[in-house]
């Protein structure tokens, strides 16, 4: 096994983070005149990448530390070194099997778990003190809309992706859910659902026969998605009528496969998006293209008085 070094140094200063001058993005395509089937698509901006061993489901990120979480645990890492401090270790015959991501929310880690690959599938979230890293508290779904891959907080609202899979299930011989089941739900702060939306089937596509592994909210206001293996992050909005999301544009993310992924927003001037190389057990930041996001325009409706009706 390669040595991976102490810290990779960042390509780009965060200074010029997120609010770049448009001209200066990579794009691949910018046809966004109409909702089209495939979005354009752009290229992020690598900034520092950290070795980290646990870096094999997720990230998550406060001003001062990263959480990288794996299956039964997670490590708590200086962000101005890389060290990792402390590690939550689930026994492996005990509770714990599946964790698929966390967030940070005030002091707490919220980080979501699930009983993958078995079935029915079951979800849970599971709530550790950042600054000790002992588990604190637990929140069970049961056998609800799927199997619960991530977490965020927005706008008030807690929000949940419940991924289902084309995978095969070793207990049934079935599709684990199937892919176009999965579901992004907003809940209260109860964790009790109040909406739901689907995710557009092309993208679903591209996620099969796996799912969505990872999402997280950006200070830009929209939902940034992953899948399981694709070094993609696809940018969605809530849609003005109907359930399914509306996908803005496709970020290319370099040395990411998928996976839990987590905006930094602690510092409102200098946003960075976090993600993995679960094969490398890498920590990567990157600055995203925000300022040359647009919202395409699409098909309404009108409103037709007399002599217009549709017949």
């Amino acid at each position: 096994m390669r040595k991976l070094p102490a810290l990779v140094v960042a390509t780009a200063v965060l200074a010029a983070v997120a609010l770049s001058p448009a001209s200066a993005v990579p794009v691949r395509t910018v046809d966004v005149s109409t909702s089209a089937a495939t979005p354009p698509t752009y290229d992020a901006t690598p900034l520092a990448s950290y070795p980290a061993f646990d870096a094999n489901q997720a990230i998550a990120v406060d001003a001062k530390y990263f959480y990288a979480v794996n299956n039964r645990t997670i490590t708590k890492h200086d962000r101005r070194t890389g060290a990792p401090l402390l590690q939550f270790a689930g026994d492996t015959d005990g509770p714990f099997k599946h964790m698929d991501s966390g967030v940070v929310v005030g002091s707490k880690l919220y980080a979501v778990h699930s009983n993958y690959p078995e079935w029915p599938m079951e979800s849970s979230i599971e709530v550790f003190d950042t600054k000790t890293m002992r588990h604190v508290d637990s929140y069970s779904f049961g056998i609800y809309r799927g199997s619960l891959t991530w977490l965020d907080w927005h706008d008030g609202a807690w929000w949940a992706g419940f991924a289902n899979y084309d995978d095969m299930s070793d207990e049934t011989n079935q599709p684990y859910g199937q892919t176009y089941n999965t579901q992004i739900v907003k809940l209260n702060d109860k964790f009790q659902p109040l909406a739901s939306w689907t995710i557009p089937k092309p993208i679903l596509d591209r996620f099969k026969p796996m799912s969505n592994s990872g999402g997280s909210w950006g200070p830009d206001g929209r939902l940034w998605l992953t899948g399981h293996d694709l070094g993609e992050a696809y940018v969605m909005e809530l849609p003005v009528a109907g359930a399914e999301l509306r996908w803005i544009a496709t970020v290319e993310l370099p040395d990411v496969q998928g996976q839990g992924i987590a905006w930094d927003r602690s510092d409102p001037r200098h946003p960075t998006f976090w993600a993995i190389s679960r094969p490398n057990r890498l920590v990567h930041t990157f600055s995203m293209p925000l300022s040359s996001l647009q919202t395409p325009a699409a098909k309404g409706w009108q409103v037709l008085g007399p002599g217009q009706f549709r017949k």
